[in-house]
């Protein structure tokens, strides 16, 4: 039936129904296959270069939060070359936990034990997260016991520096 509808055709309007599908198909071809595929590799192109920039900045990031972490925010002011030792005293007397500090041992020279009785847990853990967030001192090891009250224990704590 096309075949019969082609033939009646005369060869010139043939000629011009065979360019117009040539070109039919071409346009047809660049607006659903090339052109999407053009928009989507310029936005591929334009969020790779942003994630970039991005983990160029995370990078950096990480690099100034491990140093803040090893060395602590204010350890260079505050600490003024107080050993660790030092450190873990003043800081124990100086704050909520003064009654309930009983001795601080080194362990070794970057290592010191810090044992309290009958101390608020609550002031114990702010202690500890003051030490490490002001002079990137951790706490390695912590061992509490129960002690007569509310919220209060016996507590022994390893210190480290980094």
């Amino acid at each position: 039936m096309i075949a019969a509808w082609w033939q009646a055709r005369e060869p010139r309007e043939r000629r011009v129904l065979a360019t117009g599908a040539v070109v039919l198909a071409l346009l047809l071809g660049w607006a659903l296959v090339w052109h999407p595929l053009a928009q989507s590799r310029a936005a591929l192109r334009t969020r790779v270069a942003a994630q970039r920039a991005d983990l160029a900045a995370m990078q950096d990031d990480a690099a100034r939060a491990t140093a803040l972490k090893k060395f602590g925010v204010r350890a260079k002011v505050e600490r003024q070359g107080r050993s660790l030792l030092a450190l873990a005293d003043s800081s124990a007397r100086g704050s909520a936990l003064g009654d309930a500090f009983k001795r601080a041992e080194p362990l070794g020279p970057k290592s010191v034990r810090v044992t309290f009785e009958n101390a608020s847990f609550d002031a114990l853990a702010d202690w500890l997260d003051g030490l490490a967030r002001d002079f990137g001192v951790r706490a390695t090891d912590l061992s509490a016991d129960r002690a007569g009250g509310s919220g209060r224990v016996n507590a022994r704590v390893t210190l480290e520096e980094p």
